[in-house]
């Protein structure tokens, strides 16, 4: 069941559904920059142990639940991110 939308996102809905939303001229790059992502996300041949903090491992869980991913996808995801240069330590 769909929950209530607010007044813009309605309109936005409307919008699209009597076609009067267009691609941006970016689409189509943004389009395959992130099927890349989503090719290299899937792509999984390679298995790692690592042992985490209970505490650490509990904060992961609760991050995976609120995204709707498992916990095991998030991680690889922040991996990721981070080898790519995405993700950056914030110098406390």
């Amino acid at each position: 069941m769909m929950s209530k939308l607010d007044k813009e996102e309605k309109e936005i809905l409307d919008a699209f559904e009597l076609g009067k939303l267009k691609p941006t001229s970016r689409a189509k790059a943004l389009q395959k920059r992130h099927q890349k992502y989503a090719d290299a996300m899937f792509r999984k041949d390679a298995r790692i142990n690592i042992r985490l903090s209970s505490r650490d491992l509990r904060g992961l869980q609760k991050r995976a639940l609120a995204e709707g991913i498992p916990y095991q996808t998030l991680i690889a995801s922040v991996l990721h991110k981070y080898v790519d240069g995405r993700l950056h330590e914030n110098g406390d």
